[in-house]
């Protein structure tokens, strides 16, 4: 029994080692700021984290595959504009629905264009997202003429950033949820969740095995498009608009919290409660550094100091295991 138990901590250390990270945080915000704390403080946070979330929920489907998509920041801009354009545009069929939806369709096309270069042209995906990302930013700024487009968020799209149920629970985090619950499923319970760890092991042995290598990057990275365009909307209506370069703040954290919470940048192993708990760790940072008044330079510092420090406790785990 023994035994048993040692072997499970070992396999879910990454986690563990999270999870405590957010009780230190906790509990060193309730001792020195005991007034920030409190159900509203912490459903303030879990409404920031849904934001990661929901992108990191994208990224840790492409890294499991030993992938990484570089285009999430821009994608999710582009979106948020688009959603905002089409509600502003002032047509007839113009209307919250169309907006969103707009947003997601053009969320699994620049997925759907990422899949193409890595999986049939054999691109690297660190290299084409970066292009594709690239690419996207410069068409915003001709759309937007270098200003912030003078659009706004439909009246769903601030409900599903900054409502709350029964004023309490944040809407953002049931999005959120509802993004990881069809991920999880994905992952758990059907064969293409199978393959996908199968691919992140040994892409060739996959391929040997029969498993269809393509149509899991397909998944992937039109996932990982659809989640973007979701958190561009959600940001979009968080702050009432789009805006230039409203993404760029998320690729890190998004892909860290995926990092921190287990996930191997390999690919091949991870879990999906890892990355939540990854995901509130860093946003507890974050705000720790935020009530500190830390200077940017102090932050950056601290917070890539975190994510080196648990990566290298990943790599250490991955070395025993050899």
């Amino acid at each position: 029994m023994m035994n048993v138990f040692s072997v499970a901590f070992r396999v879910e250390r990454p986690i563990w080692i999270a999870c405590l990270f957010v009780l230190v945080l906790s509990i060193a915000i309730g001792i020195m700021y005991p007034a920030t704390v409190s159900v509203n403080y912490y459903m303030q946070q879990l409404q920031i984290a849904a934001f990661v979330g929901i992108l990191a929920s994208g990224a840790m489907v492409v890294l499991l595959l030993g992938e990484i998509d570089l285009s999430m920041p821009w994608t999710a801009t582009a979106a948020g504009m688009l959603a905002c354009g089409v509600f502003s545009s002032g047509a007839a069929w113009a209307n919250d629905g169309t907006a969103i939806s707009a947003a997601l369709v053009l969320g699994l096309a620049i997925g759907g264009l990422n899949a193409f270069g890595v999986a049939i042209l054999r691109a690297p995906s660190m290299v084409w997202t970066l292009g594709v990302n690239a690419i996207l930013l410069g068409l915003t700024v001709v759309y937007a003429g270098g200003y912030s487009p003078q659009t706004n968020a439909s009246p769903l799209m601030r409900h599903l950033a900054v409502g709350r149920v029964f004023d309490v629970v944040p809407v953002a985090s049931l999005v959120w949820m509802f993004v990881g619950g069809i991920l999880v499923l994905v992952l758990r319970l059907t064969p293409l969740g199978a393959w996908i760890y199968a691919m992140g092991r040994s892409p060739r042995v996959a391929y040997l095995a029969g498993i269809r290598t393509r149509v899991v990057v397909f998944f992937a990275f039109l996932w990982a498009g659809l989640c973007s365009a979701v958190g561009g909307v959600l940001l979009s209506g968080y702050s009432g608009q789009a805006f230039q370069a409203m993404g760029d703040p998320m690729l890190l954290p998004s892909i860290a919290a995926v990092v921190v919470g287990g996930t191997k940048v390999t690919g091949g192993e991870g879990r999906y409660l890892g990355t939540v708990v990854g995901v509130l760790a860093l946003t507890l940072l974050s705000n720790v550094l935020s009530l500190m008044q830390a200077p940017e330079a102090l932050r950056l510092i601290i917070y890539g100091s975190t994510i080196i420090l648990m990566l290298l406790v990943s790599n250490r785990r991955a070395q025993a295991h050899q």
